[in-house]
């Protein structure tokens, strides 16, 4: 059961985003300097218009706007089945916290846990080619075997056969929604958001009952992009929505991936443009994975077990051994000589250490 004190800072932090005239950054910065988001509700005027508030905005929040909302919300939310996960929760997706502007309160409606879990966003057109979807629908399979979660936004095409994709290989995939956790859209996908719903999880920052405007997608990339390690675009027309994906991603220094395509397709200018800039060219799950700092990709990949014929020479980054504490000087020099994916004779750990023999063994 959920405690008074959790169900009081989760309806301040709601609170804050109904505030007419406050923004994301501006509510983060005053819950900073008052130290809790009640203490912000709790403030004099002068004290609120001393943080830099425009006057209005300061009486809004010295009346108490959108508490008793926020109050309202949170009875829809419990009736509905969904989690509200506030920006000091512990189930919070870190990832997400370091973004320029998270959102103060997710919406969430599966299992938040996966929000923790090493992810990779995948995106592209609503129009895909049968190339591109085919892509999609392999990529996040392939990584979705490997236990890393898909993050996605639910819409038609790319998006949609990466969910797929990911829930037909038995792994997990996350929907970022550009609208309320309760409003289904596209309504084609009502199968499909159920499915995710059962095993990995539906969110948005909006409130129940939002619609799909169009204004809403561009803020919602910045979600899909912040909880993932990197977002690959498989195909993407000029003023794709996925770019913005992909240039958001960059700014929070993530990844950037893409999938070249067809020179005379439309819906290849995207991810060609993105490999020209410097995005990784993509073809298989491993160029993904290769990216990964050292520690995830030994934790996602402990050994070559279900690798095709030749991966593992074809990317030996994958299979470096991991840094290792605590090792003395020479120590270090024979396990750096050491391999993941090669059994070594000791006369070949001989012949690259320079070491004496005795020292070695």
């Amino acid at each position: 059961m959920v405690s008074t004190r959790t169900d009081a800072a989760v309806q301040h932090w709601l609170a804050l985003g109904r505030v007419e005239g406050l923004g994301i950054r501006s509510a983060q910065k005053l819950v900073e300097h008052f130290e809790s988001p009640a203490a912000v509700y709790g403030a004099s005027l002068t004290a609120l218009e001393g943080c830099g508030l425009a006057a209005p905005v300061a009486q809004r929040l010295h009346k108490g706007e959108g508490l008793a909302e926020a109050e309202g919300e949170m009875a829809a939310a419990e009736k509905l089945g969904c989690h509200l996960v506030a920006f000091v929760a512990p189930d919070y997706p870190p990832l997400l916290k370091h973004i320029a502007d998270p959102p103060l309160v997710l919406y969430v409606r599966g299992d938040s846990a996966l929000l923790a879990q090493h992810a990779v966003a995948i995106v592209g057109t609503r129009r895909p080619t049968a190339y591109g979807s085919s892509v999609a629908h392999r990529l996040a399979a392939d990584l979705a075997r490997r236990q890393i979660v898909i993050v996605s936004g639910l819409a038609r095409g790319i998006d949609s056969a990466s969910h797929r994709g990911a829930l037909e290989a038995g792994g997990k995939t996350v929907a970022v929604l550009g609208c309320g956790v309760d409003v289904i859209y596209p309504r084609e996908n009502k199968r499909l958001t159920e499915q995710i719903m059962e095993t990995g999880a539906v969110i948005s920052e909006f409130p129940l009952g939002t619609s799909p405007q169009p204004e809403n997608f561009p803020v919602r990339n910045r979600i899909i992009s912040g909880l993932a390690l990197g977002a690959v675009v498989v195909e993407a027309a000029e003023y794709s929505g996925s770019l913005i994906t992909a240039r958001l991603a960059s700014e929070q220094d993530r990844e950037v991936y893409a999938v070249p395509g067809n020179i005379t397709s439309a819906q290849s200018f995207g991810p060609n443009l993105l490999i020209k800039q410097g995005a990784k060219l993509v073809d298989n799950w491993m160029d993904v994975v290769e990216e990964f700092p050292a520690a995830i990709r030994q934790e996602l990949m402990p050994s070559q077990e279900g690798l095709g014929r030749g991966e593992a020479t074809a990317y030996p980054a994958l299979f470096a051994p991991a840094p290792t504490p605590g090792l003395t000087e020479e120590q270090r020099v024979v396990y750096d000589s050491l391999r993941v994916d090669q059994v070594l004779f000791i006369d070949s750990i001989f012949g690259q250490v320079p070491l004496p023999q005795a020292q070695i063994l």
